[in-house]
């Protein structure tokens, strides 16, 4: 392709790091320029320098949760952007590849529109700048004052998933600890939480249990379902294509033909919803076939009678029935998956956010249990979490109503006792909150005030005009973070916190691995890290928290949560271990590339063995009606990320894909009377919103497609309330909608105003 032979031109210049910042940019899109940006501002304000020291810091991408490694350029306070680092040693999951995002989207940073000092609103409704020690006191005096008269349970804290370990470790042990409230909680709930319930049932740990690049990158055969690769997470999918070129085999199952099914030996269009329908027929049929693995069954499994009896069901014909999957494609994909030495499984929000997603994510794990693809080189179970360090901050440290750093249990007694140790209390034992039901109770007046870090449900959580009301209904909003979200709109109080460029911590990518992140630049004005914010309020509030650096917070959980035992600064900074993959359990132990093992085992269950659990089928929360014909869904892009919050603030992305748009089959378009170009009404049960028609095959028949990135053109003002009960998560992927078209011109264009000013850079599920 042109952008490809550009991409070569450029590498002449630049380096293999351009090479594939143009690769990864003209992926999926038909783009044959590099976005404006960080490659040629780098290159420019380094002649500018030549002759001073420019500080670089090798540190941890704060985009995706591939968990690529950089070396990150800054000079006066300012962020210049960043070079791969070529080494695989130092860079395991990405070696010297960087996504269009990584390399040319931190100019977010450096924005004027920053949050530079604490602002407190006033009797007039209107924010004014405060000082510190105003701020702090005004927020520690209205917890307090609702604590009193409501009880401890009357307040909620949301953490985030972008900043780092250590940062989240500290806002669970503040709800916790200082509050006294069991009501935490963080994005997780709203991507991957149906990910965990469903691994922890089966395996044992809700977590991948592989590499990226030894595993991910060498399989012999993948099957990926409800994951936008290519977009999501492109030197992931790079690593993927490559091995395809080379001769693995890729089967996809997805209802739109997203950018990695482009390079599929089998993609496979499925009805929305109605996943655990295919997977319980591809058990079936290996069954049936007796293609499974059965010495592995034999000796590592239980329950394997139990999921022969429930797939029985889903035959060929019922397969075809609901999720539209002919009996051809079925059977080839169960052959080629049995076929082949080692499978990896990976999937993403496609697969999670339904109303049974934890049904789908048990099939899957049954699946791979069934072909016995785990605890051995290029096989796997491999969620592509979405969050820089969603896996972390997410899951690892805590930040759940139901779940303590390390995934241990509240009222185990022996765990309580070791926190009210470290504490000088013990944290609460019953479950909280989830993050919809804070919401819930925000709304029913039983929740009176939140700490939310990083998070920003008014534009996230579905049916967003439901969870603005919610924080309305708030007596007291407490808001930290980078700009002003949609979320702080409502806020009484607002924090300015640092980026990820601006502060020392850890990530932990999707594959487990913990890696250190380095700032180059300070935060702007009076902004501050999140850890000494959230230290600051703890003290207000009468603790005594003296944590001078984030190692010292890293020290207290390797104390704590066993799976982080062994991880340190001074090993994450040795420059012999660049990332340790939990569970680490001491600091002679190396990490665990592969969570179980083939031939052993040591499933994380008491007698280290894995369990089938049969998972039912079900439909969606909605499903088309007469008045409601359309089942819209959801998802990425390669130029934005996640609800958009740092992408809309970058002038070269924006460029690219400036507004939101809808996908339409040619036919469903004709039927309608809607042309390419064009705007279109998109109307549910819950409200309605207009955005550009794109015609496009990429969906199907009846099927529609809206970007998650904007706030203007909202996708979750058309999604619905509707939860997986067992994780909670909302269905994101399914909703009944109808379209109506508007023409080329309209006066509702007003609904589409520019994005580049909203939003946040931590809000995003």
């Amino acid at each position: 392709s042109k952008a490809k032979r550009n991409a070569g031109d450029l590498a002449k210049q630049f380096g293999n790091e351009a090479f594939l910042a143009a690769e990864h940019t003209a992926e999926g899109i038909a783009a044959n320029t590099l976005p404006e940006g960080r490659l040629f501002d780098v290159a420019n304000k380094v002649s500018d320098y030549r002759l001073s020291k420019i500080d670089k810091q090798e540190t941890t991408c704060g985009f995706c949760a591939v968990g690529c490694r950089f070396e990150m350029w800054g000079k006066d306070g300012e962020s210049l952007g960043v070079v791969p680092v070529d080494d695989p040693d130092t860079a395991p999951a990405n070696n010297f590849s960087t996504c269009v995002k990584g390399k040319f989207g931190h100019e977010f940073a450096n924005s004027e529109k920053r949050v530079t000092e604490p602002l407190i609103r006033n009797d007039d409704g209107e924010l004014e700048p405060a000082s510190w020690d105003e701020a702090l006191d005004y927020v520690a005096d209205r917890l307090t004052e609702i604590q009193d008269e409501h009880g401890i349970d009357a307040l909620g804290c949301l953490a985030s998933s972008k900043g780092s370990n250590e940062e989240a470790y500290l806002v669970q042990k503040f709800a916790r600890q200082v509050l006294g409230t069991k009501n935490i909680d963080n994005c997780a709930r709203l991507c991957h939480s149906s990910t965990v319930a469903a691994l922890q049932q089966t395996v044992g740990y809700g977590a991948m249990t592989n590499r990226i690049n030894e595993d991910v990158g060498e399989a012999d055969a993948y099957l990926i379902s409800g994951s936008n690769t290519t977009e999501s997470h492109p030197v992931l999918a790079t690593r993927i294509k490559q091995n395809v070129r080379d001769g693995a085999d890729l089967v996809v199952f997805d209802p739109r033909e997203v950018g990695i099914a482009e390079h599929a030996d089998q993609y496979t269009r499925t009805n929305p919803g109605y996943d655990v329908a295919w997977l319980n027929g591809l058990m079936r049929y290996i069954i049936e076939h007796d293609l499974q693995d059965t010495e592995f069954i034999e000796r590592n499994t239980k329950n394997f009678e139990d999921l022969k009896e429930k797939v029985q069901a889903f035959t060929p014909e019922k397969v075809e029935e609901l999720a539209g999957v002919s009996p051809d494609e079925l059977a080839s994909a169960a052959e080629t998956l049995a076929e082949a030495d080692t499978v990896v499984f990976g999937w993403a929000m496609g697969m999670t956010q339904q109303s049974h997603g934890t049904e789908n994510l048990l099939a899957m794990a049954d699946l791979a249990l069934l072909l016995g693809q785990l605890g051995k080189p290029g096989a796997g179970l491999s969620p592509f979490r979405g969050q820089n360090n969603v896996q972390g901050g997410g899951g690892d440290m805590g930040t759940l109503p139901g779940s303590l750093p390390g995934y241990q249990d509240p009222a185990d007694d022996e765990v309580g006792e070791k926190f009210a140790d470290v504490w000088g209390e013990r944290p609460p034992e019953e479950p909280g909150l989830k993050v919809p039901e804070m919401l819930a109770e925000a709304h029913e007046g039983n929740l009176r005030g939140m700490y939310v870090v990083g998070e920003n449900p008014a534009l996230s959580e579905p049916d967003i005009q439901h969870a603005a009301e919610a924080l309305e209904d708030l007596e007291f909003l407490v808001v930290q973070d980078i700009f002003m979200t949609e979320t702080a709109d409502h806020a009484d109080v607002i924090l300015p916190a640092a980026t990820s460029p601006e502060k020392h911590g850890t990530f932990t990518n999707t594959e487990r691995r913990v890696q250190r992140v380095r700032p180059t630049a300070e935060p702007p004005g009076e902004a501050r890290q999140d850890w000494e914010i959230t230290q600051a309020l703890a003290n207000r509030l009468g603790y005594d928290w003296d944590y001078d650096h984030p190692r010292e917070v890293m020290d207290e959980i390797n104390s704590l949560a066993p799976i982080y035992g062994g991880v340190t600064y001074e090993r994450l900074e040795s420059g012999e271990e660049h990332g340790l993959q939990w569970p680490c359990w001491d600091e002679d132990h190396a990490g665990t590339p592969y969570l179980y093992d083939y031939e052993e085992g040591n499933f994380n269950h008491d007698d280290g063995k894995a369990r089938f659990v049969p998972a039912d089928g079900g439909h969606p929360g909605e499903v088309p009606d007469e008045e409601f014909p359309l089942t819209l869904t959801s998802g990425r892009v390669l130029y934005h990320w996640h609800t958009g919050q740092i992408t809309r603030r970058v002038e070269g992305l924006m460029s690219h894909v400036g507004e939101s748009f809808v996908e339409i089959h040619p036919d469903t378009a004709e039927q309608l009377g809607v042309a390419d170009g064009e705007y279109v009404r998109v109307e549910s049960r819950r409200g309605s919103i207009v955005v550009k028609a794109q015609v496009t095959d990429r969906v199907g028949p009846g099927t529609l497609f809206i970007p998650m990135h904007f706030a203007a053109g909202a996708v979750n003002k058309l999604t619905g309330e509707t939860f997986d009960p067992t994780a909670g998560i909302p269905e994101y992927k399914v909703s009944s909608v109808r379209l109506e078209p508007l023409g080329p011109e309209t006066d509702e264009a007003v609904l589409r105003t520019p994005d580049a000013g909203a939003g946040s850079v931590a809000g995003d599920d």
